[in-house]
């Protein structure tokens, strides 16, 4: 790539994806930012956490209440931690080395990108099954493709291998292009979401038993259960909490990314977690069972037309997933690590290279070990977003150097790149929000380790830092939508 790094910057903070939008290309409205979220909500990791609330001894209206509460606060912070790039156009990569450092930053980062591959690797193997489902019904024989290559069959490879080609076709479009794919994945997957709460409640004749199933849930037990839900359904956005800077730097106004997040994220959850709750009391009355997988659904039903249009809904809704909330943040961490080297085009095609190696199929099946390395990534990024308020709000006033944020040595730069405050209110936070998954006397902490590790990482590195710093005296374009 050709060097284009302006006078006076590091190149080994800068390449042209990692550089402030300017003002006049911040062109996504609150209809741009609503979308994207109401491709993002509707999954099916949301599909199983509805399932695993009533599985706690919710009833159904209870679910609706802890989703309710922890789809507000998940809202209340990314509005916060958005508006810095809102106001500046910069990236969470490059709005966290105010907090940490130009070389600390590092290390939040390579976790973000870590959790972001993850996900990317578990949500495509899942619509990869989808194209199985869909390939079998439409190819006979399909299934006869036996061969098998590191634990997986043939005919696997070459539904994982569609649906990689899919997210590089979408992510090779480039960022302003997927605002577009997102404007129309995002309501129709809603809408077929719809169609199908239409045919539960037939099955069903009206709600279905889970609504008419009593609490098994009374005084403290309650309590500490709705705690657990409410953390747990944070948990599944933490990541997002601290990288929202990503999509809203390409928002026009802090008008339009307040609204657009407000429609997008408690409402559309409000909207679609009752479609996978009744949806889930259809599949109790026909099989006796619920069913919270969409692709075992589809082939349990058994037929074709449904298979089909069942299957192209789990990609296209796992495709709006995937690019935004798991392939774009993830490519930026990428470049934060070799600016000189990756733009965003190779940094997205590196993600979906490493998701590979993460061979979903060896062991997708053992949900507990999946959840598990995702509430502890979930502890440790809690004090991520902590940190970041505290920092921008507090510390800052919202006012940032943004030329200094891609220069060493300057007032960012804390210890040769390192900031201490920072660092030490991480570990320490990351500490005591996951202590409850070690040590069976602080397990109660488990039930709020996301909290914990909010206020432990504001608090550390509010009471480390000095009390006057140095007014911002320079930014390379002007600060919008303030």
């Amino acid at each position: 790539m050709a060097d284009t790094t302006p006078a006076g910057y590091d190149p080994g903070l800068y390449n042209a994806d990692l550089a402030p939008v300017p003002p006049a290309r911040r062109d996504w409205t609150w209809l741009n930012m609503a979308t994207v979220w109401m491709g993002m909500v509707h999954n099916i990791v949301v599909y199983e956490a509805a399932a695993g609330l009533m599985a706690l001894g919710f009833s159904a209206w209870e679910c609706l209440q802890v989703v309710a509460v922890a789809y507000v606060v998940l809202f209340l912070a990314m509005w916060f931690n958005a508006r810095a790039g809102t106001r500046y156009g910069i990236p969470f990569c490059v709005l966290i080395r105010s907090a940490f450092g130009p070389s600390g930053a590092q290390v939040p980062v390579l976790l973000r990108g870590f959790c972001a591959i993850f996900w990317f690797s578990v949500q495509s193997y899942a619509a990869a099954q989808a194209v199985d489902a869909i390939l079998s019904t439409l190819i006979g024989g399909w299934r006869a493709l036996h061969p098998s290559f590191l634990g997986m069959q043939a005919h696997m490879w070459l539904a994982m291998a569609l649906i990689w080609a899919l997210h590089a076709w979408i992510a090779g479009h480039g960022v302003h292009r997927i605002r577009n794919f997102e404007l129309v994945a995002g309501p129709l997957v809603i809408a077929i979401g719809l169609l199908a709460t239409i045919w539960a409640l037939r099955v069903g004749h009206g709600p279905g038993p889970l609504f008419a199933q009593p609490s098994r849930l009374h005084g403290g037990a309650f309590w500490s259960a709705f705690a657990l839900g409410v953390t747990g359904m944070i948990g599944i956005w933490a990541t997002f909490a601290v990288n929202i800077p990503d999509l809203s730097r390409f928002v026009r106004s802090e008008r339009d990314q307040v609204i657009g997040q407000a429609i997008g994220l408690p409402v559309t959850a409000l909207v679609f977690t009752p479609m996978g709750i009744i949806t889930t009391s259809a599949t109790m009355i026909l099989f006796g069972r619920p069913i919270w997988n969409p692709v075992e659904l589809l082939l349990t039903l058994n037929h074709p037309v449904i298979t089909v249009l069942g299957g192209a809904t789990l990609v296209l809704a796992t495709l709006s997933v995937n690019v935004v909330a798991n392939i774009m943040p993830a490519a930026y961490d990428l470049m934060n690590l070799m600016p000189r080297r990756l733009n965003f085009d190779r940094a997205s095609s590196l993600v979906l290279v490493l998701g590979i190696f993460f061979v979903p199929w060896m062991w997708f099946d053992d949900a507990a070990s999946i959840y598990q390395v995702l509430n502890v990534v979930g502890g440790l990024l809690g004090p991520v977003t902590g940190i970041m308020l505290a920092d921008f709000y507090l510390v800052r006033r919202q006012m940032l150097d943004i030329p200094a944020l891609y220069r060493r040595g300057d007032h960012y730069d804390g210890r040769n790149g390192w900031n201490p405050p920072a660092l030490v209110a991480f570990a320490a936070g990351g500490a005591l929000a996951s202590a409850g998954q070690f040590l069976p006397a602080l397990s109660g902490v488990s039930a709020l380790s996301w909290f914990v590790g909010v206020a432990a990482g504001a608090g550390i590195y509010l009471a480390l830092s000095p009390r006057h710093l140095p007014e911002p005296v320079n930014q390379s374009i002007s600060p919008s939508g303030a």
